[in-house]
């Protein structure tokens, strides 16, 4: 059974910096595409990065460019979601996702595999 597991988040000052993980297990497929969205209280879920199975393109919200950057380590069949400069708009659950196919996809509902979330607080 495919697992999903972020970590890596937790309370943070405006302009500092975490980096979230998502690590895979259960899968046998070497490749897949990965996403991450997140979660504001009261919003609805909205897309952040996303890269295609390859590794070698990405793709971000505008919202997040040039800010985030989203990378994985496929000797550790880990997904990372490096967020600097945060704001406190970026407070959120943020929730990592993977599929089979190459990608890149953009809505929630292209991706099969889901973690369960990790919160990431900024404080202002």
């Amino acid at each position: 059974q495919v697992q999903l597991v972020e970590s890596g988040g937790g309370l943070v000052q405006a302009g500092g910096s975490l980096r979230l993980s998502c690590a895979i297990s259960g899968h046998t497929f070497s490749n897949y595409a990965a996403g991450w969205f997140r979660q504001a209280p009261g919003k609805e879920r909205e897309f952040v990065a996303a890269m295609r199975w390859s590794g070698d393109s990405t793709y971000y919200a505008d919202s997040v460019k040039g800010r985030f950057t989203i990378s994985r380590d496929n000797a550790k069949n880990t997904v990372y979601l490096q967020m600097n400069s945060l704001l406190p708009e970026d407070t959120a659950v943020y929730y990592c996702a993977a599929d089979v196919r190459p990608g890149p996809f953009f809505r929630q509902r292209d991706y099969y595999y889901w973690g369960q979330g990790t919160q990431v607080t900024v404080s202002s």
